[in-house]
């Protein structure tokens, strides 16, 4: 039959599109070739869903132009998102850092979603594979082993690189690029950072050890866990930073962010002269790390023998670890994908290709990257919530 709208993708922006174009009488088809919708949702925070954010703002997104988010994120906020989930019926609870998880499964935001688009009216085929899109008398034609369908409108939802076991593709990016529209270089994101032999040697000792820190790699920095692992570094914080590291770049650790840890290290000198650094540094880190601190930081020896000079070369160390990666874990877990289709050739209120009337890109797929912490989904939702109300 003739579409309305075919959307490419149901994960959380394609269905979210889905539904807003279904609702405003559309006759819309969502296609996706996994046999099941949503299953970034379904894996994401836990199997908790960490779906939207309390701080959603502009700068917690990455992109050429950090910006052009802000119509789609103005227009659909999270308080409209938390809405719909509340409308549901679905618990949820606040993290840290304004995160919003679901007090049950990720699979009922799925499973409201999904409900949602079936409400409206609108079709979802899953299990079918995709093939070319391309221009028609009528709007666009699109190959899937279904047959081709021929639609009005075309919105790509089918995210980025990261995690191809999933299905992850860049079928997305193919799609734009044979309508000329330009890509930003993708790269992982949010992903865990690896490192070479020499520092994976002290490393893997410490695998398990997660410590509360400040990371911090340019201009842009994160207080939250470091976590320790055989190949590298992970956590919070390292996912954080990692979409702004680059190859060659050194990540700046402070073990003991809004201290004065010179100050402290002399009060310890004082009350603890006869105390090994390691029993000083033990109060404050796990004894595995605080040995490890030692033995790069300071000497064997009594707290009393160290100089001022020599407490300040362990405080600086303490305060700013300069740390190199050699690379990061790739897409195969990364949690989303940095880059994408540049937002120069997309308008920011309807998601629309500039150049191409009737296509559409919205979700991980465009050069728009959020914060861990719920901002990805939020812009999943914002964006396929515009796209979907332009169609």
């Amino acid at each position: 039959m003739q579409w309305d709208v075919i959307i490419l993708g149901a994960g959380a922006a394609g269905l979210m599109a889905g539904i807003e174009a279904a609702r405003r009488g559309r006759r819309v088809l969502v296609i996706d070739h996994a046999e099941k919708p949503g299953e970034k949702i379904r894996i994401s925070g836990g199997g908790r869903c960490n779906f939207t954010n309390l701080g959603i703002a502009p700068d917690r997104f990455l992109s050429q132009n950090p910006r052009f988010a802000l119509s789609a994120l103005k227009r659909f906020t999270q308080w409209d998102f938390i809405a719909r989930v509340d409308a549901a019926g679905i618990a949820w609870h606040e993290k840290t850092l304004g995160q919003l998880f679901c007090d049950g499964s990720a699979s009922q935001i799925v499973d409201m979603l999904t409900k949602d688009l079936a409400r409206a009216g609108g079709a979802l085929w899953l299990g079918c594979a995709l093939g070319d899109v391309r221009r028609s008398a009528t709007g666009f034609e699109v190959d899937t082993a279904r047959g081709v369908q021929t639609g009005r409108a075309v919105i790509v939802a089918t995210g980025g690189k990261s995690i191809p076991k999933m299905g992850a593709t860049g079928y997305g990016y193919r799609v734009a690029e044979s309508f000329g529209l330009p890509i930003v270089e993708t790269r992982p994101a949010l992903v865990p950072l690896t490192f070479a032999e020499q520092e994976l040697a002290w490393m893997r000792p410490l695998a398990g050890l997660a410590v509360p820190g400040r990371l911090s790699c340019g201009r842009q920095g994160f207080d939250e866990a470091m976590l320790f692992t055989h190949r590298g570094l992970s956590g919070p914080a390292v996912l954080q930073i990692s979409s702004y590291w680059r190859e060659g770049e050194a990540v700046h650790v402070n073990l003991l962010p809004g201290r004065d840890a010179a100050a402290e290290l002399r009060a310890a000198k004082a009350a603890q002269g006869r105390a090994q650094l390691r029993t000083v540094l033990g109060a404050w880190f796990p004894e595995r790390l605080a040995r490890h601190l030692e033995g790069t930081l300071g000497r064997t020896g009594p707290m009393a023998e160290y100089s001022g000079a020599a407490l300040d070369r362990v405080a600086e160390g303490l305060t700013d670890w300069r740390l190199v990666p050699v690379g990061s874990e790739g897409y195969r877990t990364a949690e989303v994908t940095l880059g994408g289709v540049d937002t120069r050739a997309l308008d920011g209120r309807t998601m629309e290709a500039k150049g191409v009337p009737g296509l559409y890109f919205v979700g991980e797929v465009v050069d728009v990257t959020g914060w861990l912490g719920g901002y990805n989904f939020q812009w999943a939702w914002s964006s396929g919530w515009a796209a979907g109300q332009a169609v």
